[in-house]
């Protein structure tokens, strides 16, 4: 026991910002969850929303033991670990002891780098910038695809072919070109129904 309270304690990560909001993409949208992003990322997508939370070093330091804390003052039951590229860094401990809380684990991930941490659910978003690894590919259970120009969606059926049967996939208009390219991604699932549309549903209704 005293092991896992001193790793709780010492154990630190960059945190850009945290807060308890809705779930605005993807399969869980919609939920209540709370969300933990973390500073540091390389692989720099030049339309990211969040650029600042690239330099981790810009990020203040929070422990586990912190984190936690922070999480349970709410209601929340499901916690997204998010970026940045939150697989920059090692998150073995701060999901089993998120999971030892009795909360749910989702990553919102590149698949840039190798898998670390214990997840409930791993939504993966590939970027051409930075090719996710085949280990983070088969393990996915949500392929989310930002769609950028009209070649993304050939980038996006590259990709559904590479997770497994079980594997949902979303289409997601980049935000500055979503009334451009919304139209194309509901002509594209109309003829491929295996594709879900995905909405950045907390931008229209104003929440974090």
């Amino acid at each position: 026991m005293n092991e896992v309270k001193e790793d709780i304690t010492a154990a630190t990560l960059p945190v850009m910002e945290h807060f308890y909001t809705l779930q605005g993409e993807g399969y869980h949208q919609g939920r209540a969850a709370y969300f933990i992003r973390l500073g540091g990322c390389d692989v720099g997508c030049v339309w990211c929303d969040v650029k600042e939370s690239w330099d981790a070093g810009k990020h203040p330091l929070y422990s586990i033991e912190k984190l936690i804390a922070v999480v349970k003052k709410t209601p929340a039951e499901l916690v997204v670990i998010t970026g940045g590229e939150p697989l920059m860094h090692n998150l073995d401990s701060l999901t089993a002891h998120l999971q030892q809380a009795g909360l749910q684990t989702n990553i919102e991930t590149s698949g840039a780098h190798p898998l670390s941490g214990s997840w409930n659910w791993i939504c993966l978003s590939p970027k051409k910038f930075k090719a996710p690894l085949p280990q983070i590919l088969r393990k996915a259970d949500e392929l989310k695809v930002v769609i950028f120009n009209k070649s993304d969606f050939d980038w996006a059926e590259k990709h559904a072919s590479l997770v497994s049967a079980t594997c949902k996939l979303y289409l997601q208009p980049e935000w500055d070109k979503a009334t451009q390219m919304t139209p194309l991604i509901i002509d594209y699932i109309k003829a491929n129904p295996k594709w879900e549309l995905s909405l950045q549903i907390h931008k229209y209704i104003n929440v974090p």
